[in-house]
């Protein structure tokens, strides 16, 4: 279960406004990506609100997860990446996944956290 979470807000995206409200755009946008790190998408799911509207999308991979959230009306996106290194130090693939689709976002501002998962307890530590 160890692994590596990636989360960001972009805040003032200077994307094409079609990546913020367009799911068709957004879900390509996410395979692309998802292909180009050398994860596994394995299914997928996008819902876009009202027209004009932000765009929920979640493409599942073999080693986690990638969720973008949209909200055109202040040019922000909330950014989750999630991968397990089960079988593979999967840590590189994250970090171009995340790259990819932050620079995608062309955001003028961010925060972004960083967090190392399922860490083993030190010897005799409490859950």
């Amino acid at each position: 279960m160890q692994g590596l979470h990636l989360t960001a807000d972009l805040y003032d995206c200077r994307c094409a406004g079609p990546l913020l409200t367009d799911s068709a755009l957004l879900r390509d946008t996410l395979l692309s990506a998802v292909h180009a790190s050398g994860l596994t998408g394995v299914a997928q799911l996008f819902h876009e609100f009202a027209p004009g509207s932000g765009v929920t999308g979640v493409v599942l991979l073999a080693e986690s997860h990638v969720a973008v959230h949209t909200w055109p009306e202040r040019d922000a996106v909330t950014l989750d990446v999630y991968v397990c290194n089960y079988s593979a130090d999967n840590t590189a693939k994250a970090h171009a996944l995340f790259d990819t689709l932050a620079a995608a976002f062309a955001a003028a501002r961010s925060e972004v956290h960083s967090l190392p998962r399922g860490k083993q307890p030190a010897s005799g530590a409490q859950n």
